[in-house]
């Protein structure tokens, strides 16, 4: 089978964007097996929220050129269209740092879909300020790192995990119910590879203890979010959400209970997508070609 690869793009809407795309890869021996288009198009209503970005995910085989060819001659066609673009290789799984606290359901649940083949992921580390997991990891054959992190060495314990994640060459990192706010410093660095679960249905119930703001609400459906970590807490760009439905007889612990599932599905179908390289980022939002 012929080498295939996964090209990303974002640019300015114009006309002869795919023409130019699908033409530069026929040049060169490629033959698309999946692409998908989405233009976040201004002219039907300026005032509306849209970007006016042209967004294109092309899946193709390419035999005549190599990997670091096919770079070097797309950053011409990039320059053209004033793209932001990437490529990758398809069959190269994503290495992984997962970070953990006390609730152990999301890191069960994406350390088993790894191992039973369901995520393209390479996890080479798991991160936690507690000792919980240390068992489970080892289980998996994952090298376990134990971090505390109090108000003291906040610093220096982001310090060593950044050290850590920059040590494994992660190019995703899943914050896996991790109940520490990063700082802003580090949330900088991890932009757009950086993927937290948020158990509520945002932008409802931000913050600390959601199930007992939904409870104390009354709510009839609960929720899970999964975003990319930005400075601004639980506001990052949604990749996926989904929900449960409650009644007045649940009790917090109820809803907790019920919400972990929900959490983990969410999460997993975000990483999976995020490994796939099928979400691209739109301003706050996200553009995801499932």
């Amino acid at each position: 089978m012929s080498p295939t690869y996964i090209l990303n793009l974002s640019c300015p809407d114009r006309p002869g964007i795919v023409h130019a795309v699908s033409g530069f890869l026929f040049e060169r021996g490629g033959n698309i097996l999946e692409a998908a288009q989405f233009s976040d198009d201004k002219r039907d209503d300026p005032a509306a929220d849209a970007t006016g970005l042209f967004f294109m995910r092309v899946s193709f085989g390419c035999e005549k050129l190599s990997f670091e060819a096919l770079k070097e001659q797309l950053a011409a066609l990039g320059t053209q269209f004033g793209m932001r673009w990437s490529l990758h290789q398809a069959t190269q799984p994503m290495r992984t740092v997962l970070l953990v606290s006390k609730e152990g359901h999301c890191l069960n649940d994406l350390l088993f879909r790894w191992k039973s083949g369901l995520l393209p992921l390479d996890i080479r580390a798991i991160v936690s300020n507690h000792r919980d997991f240390y068992q489970l990891a080892a289980s998996y054959n994952v090298p376990f790192h134990h971090i505390p992190v109090t108000a003291a060495n906040k610093a220096e314990a982001e310090k060593r995990q950044y050290d850590i994640i920059e040590a494994e060459g992660a190019e995703l990192v899943v914050l896996a119910r991790y109940m520490q706010i990063l700082s802003d410093d580090l949330c900088r660095k991890l932009a757009g590879r950086a993927i937290n679960i948020h158990h509520s249905f945002l932008p409802s119930f931000k913050g600390a203890k959601p199930y007992y703001q939904a409870h104390a609400r009354g709510v009839k459906l609960i929720g899970a979010t999964a975003h990319y970590v930005t400075a601004d807490l639980d506001e990052g760009p949604i990749i996926e959400q989904d929900v449960a439905r409650a009644d007045h007889s649940k009790t917090v612990e109820a809803l907790t209970a019920m919400g972990r599932d929900t959490e983990s599905q969410v999460l997993a179908r975000a990483v999976l997508w995020h490994s796939e390289h099928r979400v691209l980022l739109n301003g706050h939002k996200t553009v995801i070609f499932k």
